[in-house]
């Protein structure tokens, strides 16, 4: 069997994919996530999933490794995750009655100098909020290590008008993108456990 790293320790990535019932590992990259601030968020999560896939991937030569980064991109301005929550508020602040990107960017490094990269882009649109209802969101604490300061598959899912796109995209990370690439890899799936 061949084993499979998702370089994350993100719970949103890996409830998705335990979904696939796939064995896997879980490993946090620990990479430097900073990029060039002349990247725009297409580029920057790009350059940041292979980062991380290529930083599993050297600790693990012979597994299939899975790298991913998300940014919101709102008209031009990037948004990462919110320092706090005042940052955090002023992010869906940007976001409330208007739409914006998700950019989430994947990569998959395998033996033998396997790479394939793939980016994923859905568009959002956000019901504005009265400043009372914006502060409760804000009390849930999902902003947390989230670009853009909201979570779908939580509360935050109130905040959406309308959702162009892969919904697992907006999650953390696009499946339908990952089965085609670990199908293009070579991986099967449905297999029944070895005894």
């Amino acid at each position: 069997m061949r084993a499979l790293i998702l370089a994350s320790t993100s719970s949103a990535r890996r409830a998705l994919m335990d979904g696939l019932g796939l064995p896997y590992q879980a490993e946090a990259p620990g990479v430097d996530e900073d990029v060039s601030p002349s990247l725009s968020a297409r580029e920057a999560v790009q350059v940041l999933a292979a980062r991380k896939a290529r930083a599993v991937h050297a600790r693990h030569p012979e597994a299939w490794v899975i790298g991913a980064d998300q940014l919101v991109q709102v008209e031009s301005e990037v948004l990462a995750k919110p320092a706090d929550r005042d940052a955090a508020r002023r992010q869906l602040g940007k976001l409330l009655g208007h739409t914006h990107d998700i950019c989430t960017g994947v990569c998959l490094v395998g033996p033998g100098g396997h790479i394939s990269e793939a980016l994923e882009v859905s568009r959002l649109t956000f019901y504005p909020l009265a400043a009372e209802e914006l502060e409760r969101y804000l009390d849930l604490g999902e902003w947390q290590g989230c670009a853009g300061s909201y979570r779908v598959e939580g509360a935050g899912q109130a905040l959406l008008a309308r959702l162009e796109g892969d919904r697992t995209n907006v999650q953390g990370l696009p499946m339908l993108t990952v089965v085609r690439m670990l199908r293009e890899a070579g991986f099967s799936f449905f297999d029944r456990p070895t005894p």
